[in-house]
């Protein structure tokens, strides 16, 4: 396991996301520290699409890690529910998806006011895979905290988020609480969720439980005569919703909404076998699908563009999977290098609420998948970071359309 570092050493705390300018960090590209639009605007790159209100958001290829347009993609705002990307790339490696857990009471002492919740009831115990789809599709911060404490605690696992977000480079990030509800100092950029969703990918697990459009989450009661009842999505652009199609090709990955975030939405789809990522933050839309809508509008926007569009910056690859002798530190093309590596150590696993033994797990539902062979070696070293796709995107059964939002 990453030894913890303390979080104040990684990002400085501070008071709110106001103190911060637009810009500020070179990570990526020195272009990506610019303020505004930056886009490469070549013959046969169409228009940026009209109407783009959010305060920020960035579209990148998901494989080789190229962004090809940005708006303040550095700028520090509250991350809302989207920080989840990285709780789930940083805990889902360590717990057996078996492994079971009972809720207790105190586990949850840190759940705020209002969260979104899958209904994690004291006393009652769960599979981890059941929780960790209380956290990508009904956005649960109940369920967070339930994997919180087989991680070892808030505390623990806070620290274990600063330290992995340090070495994937995410250097806007700094983490209070792992479930995204607004705290002072708990802030990212939509460039540091790109990378937390593109390190995230790299699981098959998390693939399969973000790109999941509806499951039966457990209820009361025991063995047989145990209840279940359906969780759906919330992430629109997946199951879609009244005025909203599912957007062709979505794989996941995961939206929010606080008071102070406002609207925050990671996406990730394919279509003509390029895969791409976008992060919208907080358009000044206060309709709800508004997010959705800027999304689906950039992604649309870099299919079209991808081929022609010369990039203006990357995404980087971790420093835990940087050769020996590189710092990491991206050049002014945005340039670094490395071959894939996984740091988590295991941990054991009890009802009580011990971190759980990490397996080697083969699931069906991948959609992105991670190998390394001869010739991703040399891509590699080129300073892409590869996702090579064995399966095809998952069919979703029916949905029902959900009838409000809760606070994500």
């Amino acid at each position: 396991m990453l030894g913890l570092l303390t979080p104040a050493l990684l990002v400085p705390t501070l008071a709110s996301a106001e103190d911060l300018p637009a810009g500020g960090t070179a990570i990526g590209g020195e272009r990506l520290a610019e303020s505004g639009t930056v886009v490469g605007v070549t013959d046969g790159v169409p228009s940026l699409p009209e109407d783009l209100t959010a305060t920020s958001w960035i579209v990148a290829d998901a494989e080789t890690g190229e962004v090809f347009a940005a708006h303040d993609a550095h700028r520090r705002l509250p991350p809302a529910s989207t920080i989840k990307m990285l709780f789930a790339d940083t805990v889902l490696p360590q717990l057996d998806r078996e492994a079971l857990y009972r809720a207790q009471p105190e586990h949850f002492a840190d759940v705020g006011p209002g969260s979104s919740a899958v209904g994690v009831a004291d006393g009652q115990t769960y599979r981890v895979e059941d929780l960790w789809r209380g956290v990508f599709l009904a956005s649960g911060n109940d369920a967070v905290y339930a994997l919180t404490a087989m991680n070892g605690g808030k505390e623990l696992t806070v620290a274990q988020m600063n330290e992995r977000a340090a070495d994937l480079q995410a250097l806007d990030t700094h983490v209070v609480n792992p479930d995204g509800y607004d705290a002072d100092g708990q802030l990212s950029s939509a460039y540091d969720l790109t990378l937390f969703a593109r390190a995230g990918l790299q699981h098959e697990d998390f693939r399969e439980y973000a790109a999941t459009a509806d499951a039966d989450f457990p209820g009361e009661g025991e063995g047989e005569d145990r209840e279940t009842y359906e969780v759906q999505n919330t992430n629109r652009l997946l199951v879609g919703a009244p005025g909203l199609d599912p957007y062709p090709g979505i794989a996941g990955v995961k939206n929010g909404y606080t008071s102070e975030a406002g609207y925050t939405f990671t996406g990730v789809a394919e279509r003509d076998d390029r895969v791409l990522l976008v992060t919208v933050m907080d358009p000044e839309d206060g309709d709800s699908l508004a997010v959705y809508r800027e999304a689906a509008a950039l992604l649309d926007w870099g299919f079209a563009a991808a081929d022609d569009a010369t990039p203006v910056g990357e995404l980087v690859r971790p420093l835990s999977e940087m050769p020996e002798g590189q710092d990491g530190t991206a050049s002014d093309e945005g340039g670094s290098e490395g071959a894939a590596t996984d740091g988590k150590n295991a941990q054991d696993a009890n009802l009580d609420g011990a971190a759980g033994a990490a397996g080697n797990r083969d699931s069906s539902g991948g959609i992105l998948v991670t190998t390394i062979t001869a010739g991703a070696l040399a891509v590699l070293a080129a300073g892409a970071y590869v996702f090579h796709r064995r399966h095809p995107l998952p069919t979703r059964r029916p949905t029902r359309q959900r009838k409000d939002d809760q606070a994500q």
